[in-house]
């Protein structure tokens, strides 16, 4: 048996399964558009797998002054201003989450931050256990703190009771994507766009959380 055999087994099989009545928040945080196009390829890819999906940004808290400075990020912002900014019930409705984030010094984000530090009355209500997650992110070089930021953001779903549904090797894509088992990660140059093809890493990856998020709501009947 090779090793991507070894690797993979009959997930591709068992995975290709048409999902139901999974209910998909895909929560992005994005300046100048990198993180809302992962977040657009996550939410075809649970589509295309029977999700129920809404696509919610993270309120903006940087400085308008900030923002003017970036014409690309002043841009995106307002190409982006009828997406619907999540809140705490949309936490609550999702059976699964996937967060598509920058990394910001091998950590998240201060938006999404402080929006996950607001969860504390569903946390202590148990409202955020067994949510299934995944997440993803991007840097502008191939250490830039991608795994760490991924990892760091993981920390607070532990913290909720949430089950984490990292793509791992499950897939070949994810090599041709970089290879991070964690979530899929990408590098954006400096004219931003990306370097790395991950669009069907990220269709896999939503694949995975909904089907998933379906085993566990199967068990739970």
């Amino acid at each position: 048996m090779g090793i991507l055999s070894k690797l993979f087994g009959n997930s591709t099989v068992k995975e290709s399964e048409i999902m139901s009545n999974v209910k998909l928040a895909v929560i992005y945080y994005s300046s100048t558009g990198t993180n809302y196009e992962l977040a657009q390829w996550a939410e075809q890819g649970a589509k295309e797998n029977g999700a129920e999906v809404k696509v919610l940004k993270v309120p903006e808290t940087a400085p308008q002054a900030a923002i003017d400075s970036n014409p690309a990020w002043k841009a995106h912002v307002e190409a982006t201003k009828d997406v619907p900014e999540v809140k705490l019930e949309d936490l609550e409705w999702a059976d699964a989450i996937i967060f598509s984030i920058p990394t910001r010094f091998g950590n998240m984000p201060s938006q999404l931050k402080q929006f996950l530090d607001s969860t504390g009355g569903l946390w202590f209500n148990g409202k955020l256990v067994n949510k299934v997650v995944s997440a993803m992110t991007s840097a502008q070089n191939p250490h830039g703190g991608q795994e760490a930021t991924l990892l760091s953001l993981y920390t607070t779903m532990h913290h909720w009771g949430a089950l984490v549904a990292s793509p791992g090797y499950t897939d070949p894509v994810t090599f041709s994507a970089g290879g991070n088992p964690y979530g899929t990660s990408v590098t954006v140059g400096q004219d931003g766009k990306m370097i790395e093809d991950v669009q069907a890493a990220v269709k896999h990856q939503a694949k995975r959380t909904v089907t998933v998020a379906e085993w566990v709501k199967k068990g739970n009947k």
